[in-house]
C-alpha cells in the first residue's frame, strides 16, 4: 500500500490541548495524514477547526456517528482507516465502539473507557473483528524506557523486588473548575471523567509504566485517597501499596495537590543486582545502579551502549532533547506499520504499543483502587 494512512478524529479542536499532540505526532513520520474530523458536538466549532485543518469541508463532520456512517460509504482508497479518539473520557467508549463495527482501526486516550464493563466489550468487539486498536501511553514510548524494559528482561537487576512509581501535579491545588478551566472542569466531574480523580487521570499511566517496565502485573493495592479541595467531587491526591504477580512490592502515589510541581512521573525499579530509575522531565536518562558498581548515565543517542528498541525509538543526535511529541510519534509509527501489516494480510510482530487490553488493566486497576480507598478494613490503629 503505497499511500499514506488517512485518519479521522473526533474531538482535537482548537482549543483542545492533547488534540494538538496527535495531530503533530501523527503526521511526524509522513505516514499519516488527517483528512477528516469531527472535532466538536458543536458543528460550527467543528467546522471552524477542521478550516484551521486545511480539510475539504465535505470532510468535517457534526458528529462521530455522521462522520462514520459517510466515511464507510466511500471506496477503500478514499475513506478513512482508522480514527483517532481524543475526547473526554465518558465518549471514549461509544465511539470506540462504533469505529470499530463500522470497521476502522482505532487510537484511544486513556482511561480507555468509564467502566470495567465497557472495557470488556471493547476487548471482544476488537478480538471478533481483528482490528488494531491502540491506547496512548506515550511514557512507554520513550527510548530510555525502552532501555529499562530491557534492563530488566535481560536480568541485569536480578529478581526484582521493590517498584516506586510517581506522578505528582500541582496545577489542581485550587479550584481553577470553579472558574471555567475547561481541562479542570471535565477531569474533576465524575459524569465526564469516571470514578476517580488523579488515579484515572495519570495515576492509570504510572500503573502502565510499572507493568511495561517490570514485565508484572499488579495483583493488589491497598489505597488511601483524599480530596483537599473544598467542594471537588473526586480524589486529587492518593496513595497506593501494591503487589506484583512475581513478588515484587512497591508504592504509587499520583497527585495533582502538589504546589510546584509540573508533570514530574518518575519511576524507580530496585532488583537483586541493582536499580535503574526514570524521570520524566528529563526523559532522555535513565540511571542504572549496579551491586558494587559505579553509578552508570544511559543516554538517548548513545547507541553504543543501548538496546535496539531504545535506537529504534530514539529520533535525534545525543544531546538534543526528546519529548513528548516524538513519543506519541512512536505509537503512531508503531500503529501504522501495524495496519499495514493487517492490509497486507499477515499477522503484526509485537507492534510494541498499548492495546485494548492494556485499556481493561487500567480500568481493572482504578476500580481496584477507588473500591480499596472506600474500605475501613485495612488499616490497624496504634495504642495511644
Amino acid at each position: 500500500m503505497r499511500r499514506k494512512l488517512r485518519m479521522g478524529m473526533v474531538g482535537g479542536c482548537l482549543s483542545s490541548f492533547i488534540g494538538v499532540v496527535h495531530r503533530m505526532s501523527s503526521a511526524l513520520d509522513n505516514e499519516i495524514e488527517l483528512v477528516a474530523g469531527a472535532f466538536n458536538a458543536d458543528v460550527a466549532l467543528s467546522k471552524q477547526a477542521g478550516e484551521a485543518y486545511y480539510l475539504k469541508d465535505e470532510r468535517v463532520y457534526g458528529s462521530y456517528r455522521e462522520m462514520f456512517e459517510k466515511e464507510k460509504q466511500m471506496p477503500e482508497g478514499e475513506r478513512i482507516d482508522f480514527v483517532s479518539i481524543v475526547t473526554p473520557n465518558f465518549l471514549h467508549f461509544d465511539i470506540a465502539k462504533m469505529a470499530l463495527e463500522s470497521g476502522f482501526h482505532v487510537v484511544c486516550e486513556k482511561p480507555m473507557t468509564l467502566t470495567t464493563i465497557e472495557a470488556e466489550q471493547l476487548v471482544s468487539l476488537v478480538e471478533s473483528t481483528g482490528l488494531i486498536f491502540a491506547l496512548t501511553h506515550p511514557y512507554s514510548a520513550y527510548p530510555l524506557v525502552k532501555q529499562a524494559k530491557h534492563t530488566v528482561q535481560q536480568g541485569d537487576l536480578g529478581k526484582i523486588r521493590k517498584v516506586v512509581v510517581e506522578y505528582p501535579q500541582g496545577w489542581l491545588a485550587t479550584a481553577i473548575e470553579s472558574s471555567g478551566n475547561q481541562q479542570a472542569n471535565w477531569r474533576t466531574n465524575p459524569t465526564k471523567s469516571g470514578k476517580s480523580g488523579s488515579i484515572g487521570d495519570i495515576g492509570v499511566h504510572a500503573q502502565n509504566l510499572a507493568e511495561y517496565i517490570t514485565g508484572q502485573k499488579i495483583t493488589e493495592v491497598c489505597a488511601d485517597f483524599s480530596t483537599y479541595v473544598s467542594g471537588r467531587m473526586l480524589e486529587d491526591d492518593a496513595n497506593v501499596l501494591i503487589h506484583f504477580d512475581q513478588g515484587a512490592k512497591g508504592i504509587l502515589y499520583a497527585s495533582q495537590i502538589s504546589v510546584g510541581e509540573e508533570n514530574n512521573l518518575k519511576i524507580r525499579v530496585y532488583g537483586e543486582f541493582g536499580g535503574i530509575e526514570w524521570h520524566q522531565q528529563e526523559p532522555n536518562s535513565l540511571i542504572l545502579n549496579l551491586l558494587n558498581k559505579p553509578m552508570q548515565v544511559l543516554r538517548a543517542g548513545d547507541n553504543a551502549n543501548l538496546c535496539k528498541e531504545a535506537i529504534k525509538n530514539t529520533r535525534l543526535p545525543g544531546g538534543h532533547p526528546e519529548g513528548l511529541i516524538e513519543a506519541f510519534a512512536n505509537i503512531y509509527r508503531n500503529f501504522a506499520t501495524a495496519i499495514r501489516n493487517y492490509k497486507a494480510g499477515f499477522e503484526s510482530e509485537n507492534a510494541d504499543i498499548a492495546t485494548v487490553n492494556d485499556g481493561l488493566r487500567g480500568m481493572q486497576f482504578i476500580d481496584a483502587v477507588v473500591e480499596s480507598a472506600s474500605s475501613n478494613q485495612k488499616w490497624i490503629k496504634l495504642i495511644s
